[in-house]
């Protein structure tokens, strides 16, 4: 039975005609749960078995949901100490399938989403799966774009300026109620865009339950590369820390992993980074306060779209509430700043 959005028909028939000899069985498929955007499947052959991903269902702008760029980003990575899956066959065609799709290997691993799953292992695994999240962070800022094909991979040259700018049109778009210290918010991290470090390949959305761990508690894959662009590392590090900030600031869509017994606190992931890559940390508050300022402006969103009962399916009552919570917690860390 195919998947909604997957024609399995029509995608053995792509890969017999391109990679012919990969498949050995008729095809089936399961969709992987949790994704919030693009669509991913485990496809099998009763022998082996891959990974699907195609954007979502329905009208997408043509240059949202980029699977070129996916493809294009695990592919570079490929031979480095950044663990990806390997990237099988990129199809282009929307006509095979109804969109552009990417074929991947599957990876064994667990991604890890709560405090209670970690919590099973104990204070000692969390620990190190913990670290061993932080220095694949490392190595993945330390990968040189060029040595790898990706030098165009995006434009570092006033990243954060326009990341700035851009969430500041979304937040407009999505304007429905007053919200008090947003522009504040905004303004602070206007008046005070740090001079960004060595650019590197980020990853965008960068937290454990994107990534895969093995038996032996290290990161056996990262996933989910939609967001990935050029640009400033410490991006990255500060979603990690204010992810971990979850229960502080109602962020219930996000993982909880990070309040396990045994799991580094934040100073300590911090120490960590700076330590094993060598990257000037001093200003991360702007980079967290940046942070909240985006989770804010994402979590208004979805609640607009609530409100005018386009969203589908239950949870998303509550997601407002969460948008003051953000908003004072990322004013509260620029005036920390010093």
């Amino acid at each position: 039975m195919n998947p909604p959005g997957l024609d399995l028909d029509r995608l053995r028939a792509h890969l017999d005609a391109h990679r012919p000899g990969l498949v050995a069985g008729q095809l089936s498929a399961d969709v992987v749960e949790g994704g919030r955007s693009n669509l991913t499947y485990v496809v099998g052959d009763g022998r082996s078995r891959w990974v699907v991903r195609r954007p979502p269902l329905g009208h997408v702008l043509p240059t949202a949901h980029d699977m070129t760029r996916e493809f294009r980003v695990i592919s570079g990575l490929r031979d480095t100490a950044v663990p990806v899956p390997e990237a099988i066959l990129l199809c282009e065609d929307a006509d095979v399938i109804g969109a552009r799709f990417y074929v991947m290997s599957f990876v064994e691993g667990t991604p890890y989403r709560t405090a209670d799953e970690l919590a099973e292992l104990g204070e000692g695994r969390t620990r190190a799966i913990a670290d061993a999240l932080v220095d694949t962070l490392v190595d993945l800022h330390a990968v040189d774009p060029a040595a790898v094909g990706l030098g165009d991979f995006g434009r570092p040259d006033g990243f954060l300026e326009r990341q700035l700018r851009r969430w500041k049109k979304q937040l407009d778009a999505s304007r429905s109620r007053d919200l008090d210290g947003i522009d504040e918010l905004h303004d602070r991290l206007a008046a005070a865009v740090p001079v960004s470090g060595k650019p590197s390949i980020i990853h965008g959305d960068y937290r454990l339950d994107n990534v895969l761990v093995d038996g032996g508690d290290e990161i056996s894959a990262v996933l989910d590369w939609e967001m990935s662009t050029l640009g400033d590392p410490l991006t990255d590090l500060a979603l990690l820390v204010a992810y971990a900030e979850r229960d502080k600031v109602s962020l219930q869509f996000v993982s909880n992993a990070s309040s396990a017994p045994g799991y580094p606190t934040t100073d300590e992931v911090v120490r960590r980074y700076a330590e094993r890559s060598g990257r000037d940390v001093s200003q991360l508050n702007w980079y967290v306060g940046f942070a909240f300022f985006k989770l804010a402006v994402i979590l208004e969103g979805i609640h607009y779209r609530y409100t005018q009962g386009k969203t589908v399916g239950a949870g998303f009552e509550g997601v407002g509430a969460g948008v003051p919570l953000l908003i004072s917690h990322g004013n509260e860390i620029l005036k920390e700043e010093k």
